[in-house]
C-alpha cells in the first residue's frame, strides 16, 4: 500500500468508528461504499471486509511468490517481522 492508500484507508477506518451506520454499509457492500467515498476498486478484484474484536482476529495472509520459493532474503523479511502490522496482544 503507498502512502495515499494508507492515509485512504485510516479515513475509513476512523469514519467507520465514528458513524455505525457507514460501517454497516462498508461491511455489507464495501465497493460501493468505498466507490461514495471517491476510492476505486479495480474490477476482478473480489473485497471482503472483517472486523477484529477483543476475541477474534483476522489473520490475513498475502498471495504466494509468483514463482518458485523465497529466497533466504525473503524468508528474513518475513521472519524478522518488518512491519506485518499485526496487533496482537500477548495477554
Amino acid at each position: 500500500m503507498n502512502e495515499e492508500q494508507m492515509q485512504q484507508y485510516s479515513q475509513i477506518v476512523a469514519k467507520c468508528w465514528a458513524d455505525a451506520e457507514f460501517k454497516a454499509k462498508l461491511m455489507a457492500d464495501p465497493k460501493a461504499t468505498l466507490a461514495a467515498e471517491g476510492i476505486a476498486v479495480p474490477e476482478g478484484i473480489e473485497l471482503r471486509v472483517l472486523e477484529n474484536s477483543a476475541t477474534t482476529f483476522n489473520l490475513v495472509l498475502p498471495p504466494p511468490p509468483a514463482e518458485g520459493e523465497l529466497s533466504d532474503e525473503d524468508l528474513g523479511a518475513v521472519t524478522g517481522g518488518s512491519g506485518g502490522g499485526c496487533a496482537c496482544s500477548s495477554r
